[in-house]
């Protein structure tokens, strides 16, 4: 080996060396911050949605798709609805789900919990009727009041979509008697087809208009979607009831579809999350919330949704945060998984280098001190050699002495030490020529001279 390549290697092997602990209690304080923060998230979360076909189907997968650019794996769970994902996260046999507003027992003190990371989009309550229905009841053919919904066969959706309640509260509030209408509550798909097979009269469910179900059914001849004339009362009966408008010609430009602006009353869909889901989830969640659901649609203009208004649950601060803030920097220009590392460790590594700063001001006097050691530990020996041929017999153990000398002197020059303490190392090796030269002066009959003695290993030192 070159000895300049040595010399590099002994250096940086006692720098490891004396750094060593150091480096260790660094590596095990990262460690342990790591366990305990979790700053990575799971690969797979589970999404409640809803029905097949419905709007809360759809945007989960397209939720899927998108985390799926982060390597995170989203399950969709399918769902009767609103209601039944509220029970699903209760049950924690899902992670994050779709809910509208005014969903059973859905408070803001929760006690399981649940946070909300925004309101997504509203949901109107769409009321179809057949149009030969109708005339039995009003000789216009037209419904706007629910109160004209007595004796007709009305659907008022499945057990756990959440429109059942929502119906019986704005059927009370219509003082219309449940056994005044003839209820069913059968899932969207088979209500739809005895629907348009006339065993129903009216159908209702609470739907994005994305969903398929919706577009067919405004499309539909003698089907026709009930104007809620009083939609603006219903809202301040109601807090989480939102008037809105379904605009003329909306569905259909050159068709005219639907022929008359379509006074409505909508609900707002969240997406909310259980208590320990992964924050990082959370912020993907929410992030990709705003690419998905920022557009303009029929009922809102663009980056009106998602908001933190209209939210029945406390918001959470990833929601907060990626609806109000703009993209962190980091998460621009690196994958997330990097991005969110960096993020959720950056303040116990400031601690840690706050720490740990301090305590590296020990290393370069432990390398010192590592160094110096192997040169001066051999001071001892030679002091006891010239001990002894000052306070014995020097003619009687010479030779004896010069051998110790000899062994002391091989051991000596195996010793390696970097360049910038090599003249510790040669003052060393002048050190043990000087006694051999007291010993040799002895053994020739020239007694013992007054000589100065090998420096201590504290003198070199100082």
């Amino acid at each position: 080996m070159p000895q300049a390549l040595r010399n590099t290697f002994l250096t940086l092997r006692d720098l490891i060396v004396s750094a060593g602990p150091l480096a260790f209690l660094a590596v095990g304080l990262l460690i342990g911050a790591y366990w305990w923060l979790n700053p990575n998230p799971p690969k797979t979360v589970t999404l409640a949605t809803g029905p097949a076909q419905s709007a809360y189907e759809e945007f989960g997968k397209r939720y899927q798709k998108a985390l799926a650019a982060d390597g995170i794996e989203v399950v969709l769970k399918p769902s009767a609805g609103s209601s039944h994902n509220l029970q699903l996260l209760r049950d924690g046999e899902a992670d994050l789900a779709f809910v509208q507003g005014g969903t059973a027992e859905l408070l803001p003190d929760d006690p399981d919990n649940l946070a909300s990371l925004g309101s997504l989009f509203v949901e109107p309550i769409w009321l179809f009727y057949r149009a030969d229905s109708a005339l039995r009841v009003n000789a216009a053919g037209r419904l706007d009041s629910l109160r004209q919904l007595r004796g007709l066969r009305v659907n008022v959706g499945s057990e756990g979509s959440g429109v059942p309640r929502l119906m019986e509260q704005l059927l009370e509030a219509n003082r219309v008697e449940p056994k005044q209408v003839r209820l069913s509550q059968l899932e969207q798909t088979p209500a739809a087809v005895a629907f348009l097979d006339g065993k129903l009269d009216a159908l209702v469910f609470a739907s994005a208009p994305e969903s398929l179900m919706v577009q067919m059914l405004l499309q539909t001849p003698g089907v026709h979607l009930m104007d809620f004339a009083q939609h603006e009362a219903y809202a301040r009966r109601f807090p989480y009831l939102t008037p809105v408008t379904l605009p003329r010609g909306v569905v259909d430009l050159a068709s005219n579809i639907p022929p008359l602006d379509a006074r409505l009353v909508a609900t707002t869909t969240s997406l909310l999350a259980r208590d320990g889901t992964h924050p990082a989830l959370l912020t993907l969640f929410a992030q990709n919330a705003q690419k998905l659901h920022g557009g303009a649609s029929w009922f809102n203009r663009a980056r009106e949704f998602p908001s933190t208004r209209h939210s029945e649950l406390p918001i959470a601060k990833e929601g907060e945060r990626a609806i109000n803030e703009p993209v962190p920097m980091m998460q621009r220009y690196l994958p997330f998984w990097i991005a969110n590392l960096i993020d959720r460790m950056w303040l116990v590594m400031g601690l840690l280098i706050a720490v740990l700063l301090p305590l590296s001001r020990i290393v370069p006097p432990l390398y010192q001190f590592r160094v110096r050691s192997r040169v001066f530990r051999w001071y001892g020996r030679l002091r006891e050699i010239e001990d002894r041929l000052e306070t014995t017999n020097p003619a009687g153990h010479a030779d004896t002495m010069l051998k110790d000398l000899d062994a002391l002197e091989a051991q000596v020059e195996k010793i390696s030490v970097p360049l910038s303490y090599a003249d510790e190392l040669y003052a060393l090796r002048n050190h043990i020529q000087m006694v051999r030269r007291k010993l040799m002066r002895v053994q020739a009959g020239g007694g013992v001279e007054e000589v100065p003695a090998a420096p201590q290993p504290a003198e070199q030192a100082g």
